[in-house]
């Protein structure tokens, strides 16, 4: 995953005609390293070597080293958050205090504590929104601080408009994967709400709103990085048709969340034989 930031920002870089900024990319690692690994830490079920997750076993059977990657993840943000500017710092305090607030339990109904992805329809938003947040909209405020490029209102709108639109047609699958757990657990996941069929029907909805707003983005029109683009976004539909809730759950982490690498490493390669051809 922490792979899968770099790569979308990195991305972000790329299309607005930016340098990548280093401390932006470390942060987008180190960050993400951090927060996914400290979120299960403290999910931790009462006997992880049962889980059914295969994730879940692994990680605890290396306890040790996932607390020691951990604590030396979010160490390494102190040093890398004083080298941005202070648009960037306000928004990563911003994003940290959605990141852990997600699965901390700081909310007391009676006898049940939950966090924020327990509030109905809060899950897929806030994950969305920290994904869009930190891979496009980190890279465009800090670009801008430093004057390496400017990019119009906009812009800006419709690139952050299809980076959510494209996390949030990968992330439905992951609540699809996990539809019997949120039933039991009372989560009001889209597909609780609307059924399997729908969800799936609502991710490709999504992708084509996001290949729309390929062709409008700093108006290039049907140029080298929206056939790229569009190319990764038609593999996705087809990876989510593909994906069922009884698949291997390495389908999910591997596929699915590597066409999150696949998008950059395409553009590049888009951009590469444009130049020979």
């Amino acid at each position: 995953m922490s792979l899968c930031a770099v790569a979308q920002g990195l991305l972000t870089f790329y299309l607005i005609g930016s340098k990548p900024i280093y401390p932006v990319i470390g942060l987008l690692f180190t960050s993400t390293l951090g927060i996914y690994n400290f979120s299960i830490l403290i999910s931790k079920p009462r006997q992880p070597e049962k889980s059914p997750y295969r994730r879940i076993r692994w990680f605890f059977a290396h306890y040790t080293l996932m607390v020691t990657l951990t604590i030396v993840s979010l160490l390494s943000l102190v040093p890398l958050f004083f080298l941005i500017s202070t648009a960037s710092k306000l928004l990563l305090i911003f994003l940290a205090i959605l990141s852990f607030g997600y699965g901390l339990p700081l909310f007391t109904i009676g006898d049940q504590k939950f966090g924020l992805r327990n509030i109905p329809g809060l899950k897929l938003f806030m994950i969305v929104l920290v994904w869009t947040m930190s891979s496009a909209l980190l890279p465009v405020l800090e670009s801008q601080a430093v004057h390496l490029v400017t990019i119009s209102m906009r812009d800006t709108t419709i690139l952050l408009a299809k980076r959510f639109l494209f996390i949030g047609a990968l992330a439905i699958p992951f609540d699809i994967r996990d539809l019997f757990e949120d039933k039991q657990s009372g989560l009001k996941t889209i597909p609780v709400a609307w059924g399997e069929k729908n969800a799936y029907l609502f991710c490709q909805l999504l992708l084509a709103g996001y290949a729309v707003l390929l062709f409008l983005f700093r108006n290039n029109g049907f140029n080298t990085d929206f056939w790229a683009l569009t190319t990764t976004a038609i593999l996705t539909g087809w990876l989510i048709f593909k994906s069922k809730w009884e698949k291997n759950e390495y389908y999910y982490f591997f596929y699915m969340d590597g066409v999150l690498i696949l998008q950059y490493v395409f553009v590049l390669i888009f951009s590469r034989l444009s130049v020979y051809l």
